[in-house]
């Protein structure tokens, strides 16, 4: 089975990044045996068209708009139920992916897709990085990334070592810092 695990959001709306920095996570800490790609899928809209036609399985990391659930709050939910989700198209690339969903579904070559999402606190500040709140919540969500990836009859095996979510979070605030680590490493 082909899995593509797609983090998506803005990086500079604070927890609109969760899941690009989820899927960064998961590179940085896991193994996957079988036909698994990680993609950085930031605000790529359009441009991932192809993992949702020529993949068996993708698995979105995002932020979900769920009215009156609070922030931290987890769903998994299945591509076809997003279809009728009104109230999870309120960002760009919110409404980009449901868009892509409708238009793979219409022409029949939609994989399986599930759309793990986290109720955001802050999407408006414009700062990278995370809320206490999804900070907090954040192990949670690799873990049901991870959980999802299992039941797809994944083995994901922890590496050794790997960058901590704080490190992660530097690494996106102060991207020379990383380019000099990988240029001296």
């Amino acid at each position: 089975m082909k899995i593509a695990v797609v983090g998506a959001g803005t990086i500079i709306f604070r927890d609109e990044g969760v899941g690009v920095y989820a899927q960064r996570y998961l590179a940085e800490h896991y193994e996957f045996d079988g036909d698994v790609t990680l993609v950085d899928g930031g605000v790529l809209g359009f441009q991932l068209m192809t993992y949702y036609t020529d993949y068996d399985k993708v698995i979105i990391l995002d932020t979900i708009t769920m009215k009156e659930e609070p922030p931290g709050a987890l769903f998994n939910i299945p591509g076809e139920e997003l279809l009728g989700l009104g109230s999870y198209k309120q960002t760009a690339h919110e409404v980009e992916i449901v868009e892509m969903l409708e238009i793979a579904a219409l022409n029949g070559n939609l994989g399986d897709v599930h759309i793990i999402g986290i109720v955001p606190e802050d999407i408006l500040s414009v700062k990278v990085g995370l809320s206490e709140t999804l900070r907090s919540a954040f192990p949670d969500f690799v873990a049901e990334a991870i959980a999802e990836l299992e039941r797809s009859g994944v083995a994901v095996k922890p590496k050794a070592e790997g960058m901590s979510l704080e490190e992660i979070l530097e690494s996106y605030e102060n991207p020379q810092s990383e380019c000099k680590s990988l240029i001296s490493g």
